[in-house]
């Protein structure tokens, strides 16, 4: 009989952070990145363009940009991706919230 196990899952940046022992600020710059990684995945996507294609306009690697669209932005910055997104024709735009930080 196959033993199932059971893995913690995280519904939000937050969570993730909370599951794997960092801070609320490293959640938010999680939330940010993974917001810029998906829409530059959906703008790829509707575009139909190619990696190479991508990388060219970006003025960066391919391989970069195929970690990018695999949902993969851990040796990528966030200025690149806000790059990568210009180079679509696309405006990062930022909004603030307040966060409960703990005391």
């Amino acid at each position: 009989m196959k033993i199932k196990t059971k893995y913690p899952t995280a519904k939000s940046a937050e969570e993730l952070a909370e599951l794997l022992g960092l801070s609320k600020e490293d959640a938010v710059e999680f939330e940010l990145r993974s917001k810029l990684n998906r829409k530059i995945i959906d703008v790829v996507k509707k575009r139909k363009l190619t990696h190479a294609a991508l990388a060219e306009r970006a003025g960066t690697s391919r391989t970069r940009v195929t970690a990018l669209l695999n949902g993969n932005s851990k040796n990528v910055s966030t200025s690149l991706m806000i790059r990568i997104l210009a180079s679509l024709g696309v405006r990062a735009k930022l909004s603030y919230s307040a966060i409960k930080l703990a005391a």
